[in-house]
């Protein structure tokens, strides 16, 4: 078995994944991601939030790369929910934290999403393996201190490192190494039955014909996202007790749970769902609602899915992915410059994440116990939404309301880096306000 030594390694290759790795190597560290499959590849989870777009990717350097895509662009999301019958809306731009630059968003194509930020990586000096499984952490007494993993002719390679990042996403193979339990607890649970249709499907009206749909029925809700070149992403929520009647012929169960829903099917009355190809497939996701009891542990650390995942309502998968990493990055590039010890950086990146976590969660509960025909005012929740109620001025893109660069979140907390990249010592915190 082979060895090698990197500053940190990261296990798998999607938003999260790539993220980290690229903003620890921009800090001058040596750092290999390491990747099961060989993209691009598909994924569900198409709908971006202006945090991902206008910060994290600002920060990576690929805004302008997006720009330069055929994705729709997002302004917000379109509601028919709870006993309401007619739709409603909200826009980004109801958020004070963002500007009319940067109130926007695009429903990406998963597959050149996630290739435009694994490519942007290796740009960065990232060490890419693209067709590599991980299979265990290395340990040394309570400390994790790198992984194992196979190439794609099955050789067998231990590689070290300071730091191991588990994105490998709610299948991962590592997560349970960082100790404790998932815990499944959440305000709905159960499974989604997904698909695609091609040309015909209808758009919501302008200025909201780049907007997703979601719409309650009987047993869950619909998603309903526009994508590039007319395709459509389809998929229905439902609740554990209709779970299991899912599970033998999808087909039929798909075009049944539509049936029951008149929206969606006055919307699909004229597309054709996709047979053919890697859109043809319809696919099915259970256990989304669960988070890890610890989100790391010497050596360790968790993002994305492999730590928490929440009901996709709000599409917040790649902005809780691309934030916890960010999150991550900084804590390690504190910890290796000397900045910060090692357990209050990691300490303050979990109880950011949670924050995140937390505030998302709470917002999914008030829309899963509405049974009247009120919603919420757009103003109240839209800075979650934007994934911007933070207040991080790197998420916000420089829009109002911002927490400066050097304030603390928490109470005898670490405040941020000027430049988003690190936190801020409590001693340079303390220089800084002295002048």
């Amino acid at each position: 078995m082979s060895a090698e030594t990197f500053d940190v390694v990261v296990a798998g290759g999607g938003p999260a994944g790539s993220t980290a790795a690229s903003l620890v190597a921009m800090q001058g560290h040596r750092v290999l991601l390491v990747e099961k499959e060989v993209l691009p590849r598909h994924r569900v989870g198409e709908s971006l939030l202006p945090s991902t777009v206008h910060g994290v990717c600002r920060m990576l350097g690929v805004t302008d790369e997006l720009a330069e895509t055929d994705f729709p662009v997002k302004r917000g999301a379109t509601f028919q929910w709870g006993g309401r019958a007619e739709p409603w809306a909200f826009s980004f731009g109801a958020s004070s934290r963002l500007t009319d630059a940067t109130s926007f968003a695009y429903q990406a194509d998963r597959a050149r999403f996630d290739e435009i930020l694994l490519k942007n990586a290796k740009r960065k000096g990232v060490v890419v393996r693209e067709g590599c499984s991980v299979t265990a952490v290395v340990e040394e007494g309570d400390r994790v201190t790198g992984l194992r993993h196979t190439d794609p002719d099955g050789g067998e390679h231990e590689v070290g490192a300071r730091f191991v990042i588990d994105a490998s996403g709610h299948e991962s193979p590592l997560s349970a190494s960082v100790g404790g339990t998932r815990d499944r607890a959440g305000s709905f649970r159960g499974l989604a039955l997904s698909g695609y249709f091609g040309n015909g499907c209808k758009r919501l009206p302008e200025p909201r014909s780049g907007d997703g749909l979601s719409v309650t029925f009987d047993g869950g809700w619909f998603w309903y996202v526009p994508l590039f070149g007319g395709l459509t992403s389809v998929g229905a929520v439902v609740s554990e007790e209709r779970a299991e009647k899912l599970q033998d012929d999808r087909e039929e169960a798909f075009k049944a749970l539509i049936a029951e829903c008149p929206a969606i099917s006055d919307l699909l009355s004229e597309g054709m769902r996709v047979t053919a190809g890697k859109y043809g497939k319809l696919r099915v996701r259970e256990d989304y609602v669960y988070h890890r009891t610890t989100f790391w542990r010497p050596g360790m650390l968790l993002v994305g899915d492999a730590a928490c995942s929440v009901d996709p309502l709000f599409s917040s998968g790649v902005h809780l992915a691309t934030y916890s990493a960010l999150l991550a990055a900084r804590s390690i590039n504190s910890v290796l410059a000397g900045d910060v010890d090692e357990k209050t950086a990691l300490t303050e990146f979990e109880a950011r994440y949670r924050r995140e976590l937390g505030a998302f969660s709470e917002l999914l509960t008030t829309f899963h116990t509405m049974t009247g025909e009120e919603h919420p005012e757009p103003e109240s929740f839209v800075d979650v939404a934007a994934g911007v109620s933070s207040g991080e001025w790197a998420l916000a893109a420089q829009g109002g309301g911002a927490a400066a660069p050097g304030e603390p979140m928490f109470r005898g907390g670490l405040a941020v880096s000027p430049d988003g990249m690190k936190w801020l010592p409590a001693a340079s915190k303390e220089r800084e306000d002295a002048r």
